[in-house]
């Protein structure tokens, strides 16, 4: 058979391995500095390096930044190789670097800024979320034309992972991101409250699952293989774990939503198919690790391999962790504590982290044809690696567990032990401080392979265009005979991706479309009323800060929660939230009956000290200051675009409420002024101080702050069906 020769790309795999180094190190650093800041609050240092807002920008950096590069760089070095052809355009693979840089770069200027659609994992403004999406399509444009021009007849499995990454993800993204525009770099979530809730996590969750697992299970598949010389256990096991991930993964996203305002059916299906994950996710492990058969002495010497084995074997840990975090009995303990912060972290650091520097060390040295630099310094990397990823998570699982049963103590006459939520934050110091040493450590040996890698690349030369050659594609015919029935699927691409995209589809159209079509799923309430101008400004304010990165609002239904925050959350209170606040972490109370009538009952003047002093208000504190909220006057610009903004989206403000906006926020702001000056210095304020304070962000948070929770009393509470 005659050979046709062609040629790899090389050096977008370099550009993308380089990015990804890079952006690894940014986003880790980013990382230590937030976990830094809870132990030493002054390292707050300014408005756009608190820890509510680089806690997002870190976040991002791990997921799309370090994660991201590493996966279009072993996707565009595998696949060329699989499929025995180039990639189809160098200029979409170039335009898929840069642009991705600049998206990257985009939401490092932001997101400190305070620029955030103020959804976890998807906080990124409207433009962004474009970018995001066009170059999204690149990437499987490319990716799928170069599938189509290949030289062989069957799809190995990595690819099928890539395929169902592509397809997932655009979905995912494209339902999450539906946002009203207000201007340049402001939106609200087109969907409110409980919905609101239910697609975020269906997106949050997923995104764990078809942006940091299938296209690592892809890259598994190839590279343990390449880098053992042994081929995957089973080919069988291989598609059962496929198609059961992917059929599974889409229904679990409830389950970070257990004992809140969603409706039970759909907690319920969370938790069914959570449990149901382990079994394809223990397939993939299984076979990764099987693979190894036979290989073992190979992995006690290969640095490669012990970066692999460790990764796999954190996957494993964490999609067994996972559905038991979501059994409700469990849940109770680690929902809200920093047990899920551990959790995550085994599988950022863990899973994602050390399969990317084991697939950097083995792709590195073949494309520039030579020996890494220095295999003593890679094995100094994997151990300071490994016990870093150790001295990060053990503590933090000690402390989630605190956490958890701190909060849930009762004293033998039915009142709350440690009733002031600061009892728990000042044990929890110590280890704050471990995790931190921690990551430290893990940081300090990506520096080292950061170092080792350069050096390799300096000392050999790139082969940009490695010259190759292989058969052409044979015809491509029906079953043959004695051939696996799977095999006929694999050479249909086209068929493979329309299959991948119905069977991911149906689980989050059950869950979704119900939620936003049967009323009773969301029982309205009649006391709830829209929020004042004001107080929508203050809660614009609060998603800019990152509020929400440190306090929940959600009070579930449990003796523990509502002794210690009053009455529990209702769905019908948060129809007008757009976006819900929900959260994910209490590093700081509960806040939904923050307003007035809560247990505290706190008047405007702690709010205002609160936030200026928090550590004088609250002894042992690890909250910043927020004194440039009392320094910067509140910007009305778009105030009353807002309320037609919110009109568009369903809040029943009357026709014509735009002009009343300015009177009515003059109005509040003052009585809240003066509430403050009266308690802070009651023989001795004047009118001037009151309209100069009155015009203060402050004042706009403390009327939302006020506002929390305040529409509902358990002695007036009337819920109507409609």
């Amino acid at each position: 058979m005659e050979l046709e020769k062609f040629e790899y790309d090389n050096k977008i795999v370099r550009n993308f391995t380089v990015a990804t180094m890079i952006w690894g190190v940014i986003g880790m650093l980013v990382g230590l500095l937030a976990a830094t800041q809870l132990v030493l609050p002054d390292l707050n240092l300014t408005s756009w390096l608190t820890f509510g807002r680089i806690r997002p920008l870190h976040t991002n950096a791990v997921i799309f930044a370090f994660v991201g590069n590493g996966i279009f760089a072993g996707v565009y070095y595998s696949l060329q190789r699989l499929l025995k052809a180039r990639m189809w355009s160098d200029k979409l693979s170039n335009i898929n670097f840069w642009g991705w840089q600049i998206i990257i770069v985009s939401a490092v200027i932001s997101l400190p800024l305070g620029y955030t659609s103020g959804k976890e994992y998807a906080e990124l403004e409207w433009p962004i979320d474009i970018a995001i999406t066009i170059l999204w399509v690149v990437f499987g444009w490319n990716m799928f034309a170069t599938i189509l021009n290949r030289r062989v007849k069957h799809l190995y499995v990595a690819i099928w992972f890539y395929l169902a990454t592509f397809v997932t993800v655009a979905v995912l993204h494209i339902v999450n991101s539906f946002e009203l525009p207000l201007h340049f770099m402001k939106s609200y979530s087109w969907y409110a409250g409980v919905q609101d809730a239910l697609v975020q996590w269906w997106y949050g969750h997923n995104a764990v699952a078809f942006f940091l697992t299938t296209p690592y299970l892809g890259l598994m598949y190839y590279f343990i293989p390449k880098a053992s010389g042994r081929p995957v256990y089973s080919y069988r096991l291989s598609i059962i774990h496929f198609w059961a991930l992917i059929f599974i993964y889409i229904w679990a996203g409830p389950h970070h939503l257990l004992y809140t305002a969603l409706p039970d059916w759909a907690q319920s299906l969370g938790v069914v198919f959570s449990i149901m994950l382990i079994a394809p996710s223990w397939g993939g492990m299984l076979n990764g690790l099987l693979t190894l058969r036979g290989a073992w002495d190979k992995v006690r010497d290969d640095v490669v391999l012990k970066f692999m084995v460790v990764a796999v074997t954190c996957y494993g840990m964490v999609t067994f962790e996972g559905p038991m975090m979501s059994l409700k009995s469990v849940n109770i303990i680690s929902h809200f504590t920093d047990w899920t912060i551990a959790h995550v972290h085994i599988g950022g650091l863990g899973w994602n982290g050390m399969l990317t520097f084991g697939m950097i060390y083995w792709l590195i040295p073949k494309i520039y044809k030579r020996e890494l630099f220095s295999k003593k310094l890679a094995n100094v990397h994997f151990w300071l690696g490994t016990l870093g990823i150790l001295i990060y998570a053990i503590p933090l699982y000690w402390a989630g567990f605190m956490q958890g049963f701190m909060w849930q103590d009762f004293n033998p006459d039915g009142t709350l032990v440690n009733k002031d939520f600061l009892d728990t934050v000042t044990k929890l110091k110590p280890y704050y401080t471990l995790r931190a040493i921690g990551g430290g450590i893990y940081i300090i040996g990506v520096f080292i392979m950061m170092y080792n890698v350069f050096k390799t690349m300096l000392i050999g030369k790139l082969e940009v265009n490695e010259a190759v050659e292989a058969p052409s594609l044979p015809k491509l015919i029906g079953k043959e005979e004695g051939e696996h029935w799977h095999r006929v699927i694999e050479r249909k691409p086209v068929r493979m991706i329309i299959v991948s995209l119905v069977v991911i589809l149906i689980g989050g159209a059950v869950e979704i479309i119900p939620t936003f079509l049967v009323s009773s799923n969301v029982p309205t309430i009649a006391s709830v009323k829209p929020y004042s101008p004001l107080e929508l400004e203050g809660r614009d304010i609060y998603l800019r800060e990152g509020c929400y990165n440190c306090h929940s609002q959600m009070v579930r239904p449990l003796r523990f929660e509502t002794a210690r925050y009053g009455e529990y959350s209702k769905a019908g209170e948060f129809v007008y939230d757009h976006p819900f606040q929900w959260g994910s972490k209490r590093t700081g109370p509960d806040l939904h009956r923050e307003g007035v009538g809560n247990k505290q009952n706190r008047p405007d003047s702690w709010h205002y000290l609160h936030m200026l002093e928090p550590t004088d208000i609250s002894p042992g504190s690890i909250m910043p200051s927020y004194e440039w909220l009392i320094d910067d006057d509140l910007d009305k610009t778009y105030s009353e675009r807002k309320i037609t903004a919110m009109r568009t989206l369903g809040v029943p403000y009357e026709i014509g409420y735009e002009e009343k906006v300015l009177e009515e926020m003059e109005v509040q702001a003052r009585g809240i002024a003066e509430n403050i000056l009266k308690d802070l210095q009651p023989d001795d304020f004047s009118p001037q101080q009151v309209n100069k304070l009155k015009e203060k962000e402050i004042i706009a948070l403390i009327a939302y702050m006020q506002r929390l929770g305040s529409d509902i009393h358990k002695d007036s509470e009337e819920i109507l069906n409609k």
